[in-house]
Formats: structure tokens, sequence, C-alpha cells
């Protein structure tokens, strides 16, 4: 069952608050926490607030287990900006945008699906090829199947730099 907080008009621009949104995105609750709290970011404290508030959303509405849940997705919006001014040279005035974002957070349980056991056929395996060998002659111990070298790689010659009046010109300017 899916969870969502949200957090309108924080004082943060959308662009700063995503790049730590990117790092808990698909992460488990405990890891995101532990990122975000050792997180130098002006947006890391918010976003802890907001995961811990959906967390004890999830605890108490629907109740369900912290460790099973994951950030399925979080989303962060532009929000209203605020428009303010700067005086300037020769009584000109310029515009300050003030950026304001909505983020929001889903949490969603982990579905963990029962692991299927393979049953390991290497014993016949080694049994078939000493089987093998026995019949080819040997005893069983210290043979080993045949084993192509790797065929030798011919050398490509490189050829040396000229050396021009006993001075190994390492620039080619015209200027030298």
């Amino acid at each position: 069952m899916a969870v969502i907080a949200k957090l309108n008009y924080l004082r943060i621009t959308p662009r700063k608050v995503r790049l730590v949104a990117d790092l808990i995105r698909g992460k488990s609750t405990e890891e995101a926490q532990t990122i975000l709290s050792f997180t130098v970011k002006k947006a890391a404290a918010p976003l802890l607030k907001l995961l811990k508030s959906a967390i004890a959303n999830a605890k108490n509405q629907f109740q369900l287990d912290e460790s099973n849940l994951y950030i399925s997705k979080i989303l962060v919006d532009e929000g209203p900006k605020y428009k303010r001014w700067m005086p300037r040279a020769r009584g000109m005035a310029s515009e300050i945008q003030k950026k304001t974002s909505h983020i929001t957070i889903v949490l969603d349980e982990i579905v963990r699906k029962p692991k299927k056991v393979k049953k390991v056929k290497k014993i016949k395996k080694v049994e078939k090829i000493e089987k093998g060998a026995r019949e080819a002659g040997g005893s069983g111990e210290g043979w080993s199947p045949k084993v192509e070298k790797p065929k030798p790689r011919p050398e490509i010659e490189v050829p040396k730099p000229k050396i021009e009046k006993g001075i190994k010109r390492i620039f080619r300017r015209k200027a030298f």
C-alpha cells in the first residue's frame, strides 16, 4: 500500500532539493535516513523531517513495519516564486525571484519472494571426467582435459621518433 507525505512551499529552490532527493530515490527508509542525516546540504533537514513523517503515517494509519518500507517515488516540483526588487545603478531596479518547491514522497512495501533452491549437478560431471580418463588409459588422478594454448600475436613495430640536430623535438611549434 502506498503511503504519501507532502511538503509544500519549502523556501529552497527545486534544483537544489533535487540534488538531495536523487540520493535517496529507491532506497529503503532506514538507509535513506542515514544518508540524509550525514548529507551536508540545506535541503537534507526538511527532507529527513518529511521522510520521518511519512514513516509515522505508515505506522499509525496503515500498521506497516518500518523495515519493509522503501521510497518508491520522490517528486520535487516548483512552487510559486516570490518577487523582490534589488536597487541597481542609475536609479534602475532588477527583479529577484525567491523560488519555492513542493516535495512529495511515496513509500511502498518491499515485496519479498521466497528464494528457490537450485540443485547442483557438479558431482556427476566430475565423475564422468574421471571415468573418461580411466577409459583412455589414465589412472583418473592427475588427468586434465586438453587445453589449447593461445596463439601468439604478431608484434607491431613502432617507428622510433627522429632526432633532429641532437635534440629530441617534443613540441612541434614554428618558433622553437
